[in-house]
């Protein structure tokens, strides 16, 4: 009888400045938890260091990595519990795809579960300007319509306020 499973995909972020050990210690132990609670892993991916959409302990990028693998909902359980432990894990997500899998008749490539790790943000790449995380950057110029003017180069606000008067007439 067939082996029968749901199909995931999880996709965690990790700290931008973790080392290259450090990413691969993380992605050896996701896959040893996948094996360990009798899952497949089928692909591995390192999608590199991404902004993120907002600042996540003090930090405005990650390093993303997605992986999709086959089991059950306790593998779910304990392959997130791992990731909560690690303190290089900002953030996880964990997504079910389809709900009934034949695990033996998917097929694993051996080079979608080889994981990659990118080399640690420098400090320079972690420290923003502080005005552009506060939102005080300067604003650009922006060109303003020129206004009517009347004949002694003052702005004729009884003539602007009457076109406006007329207009609102026309319209009711």
């Amino acid at each position: 009888m067939p082996r029968r499973a749901r199909e995931y995909e999880t996709i965690y972020v990790l700290r931008p400045d973790v080392t290259r050990e450090a990413q691969e210690r993380i992605a050896a132990r996701v896959s040893e938890t996948v094996a360990r609670e009798g899952g497949k892993l089928t692909n591995l991916e390192n999608w590199g260091r991404r902004q993120l959409a907002y600042t996540v302990s003090k930090f405005r990028r990650g390093v993303y990595v997605y992986v999709r693998y086959l089991g059950n909902g306790a593998l779910v359980a304990e392959l997130e519990r791992n990731l909560r432990m690690l303190d290089d894990v900002l953030k996880y997500q964990t997504v079910q795809l389809r709900a009934d899998v034949d695990i033996d008749s998917v097929e694993v490539a051996p080079e979608n579960v080889q994981f990659e790790a990118v080399e640690p943000a420098t400090e320079a790449e972690l420290e923003e300007p502080i005005e552009r995380l506060l939102g005080l950057e300067q604003a650009p110029e922006r060109e303003r319509a020129p206004r009517p003017e009347s004949e002694e180069g003052d702005v004729d606000l009884d003539a602007e306020e009457a076109a406006v008067g007329e207009a609102e007439e026309e319209e009711s």
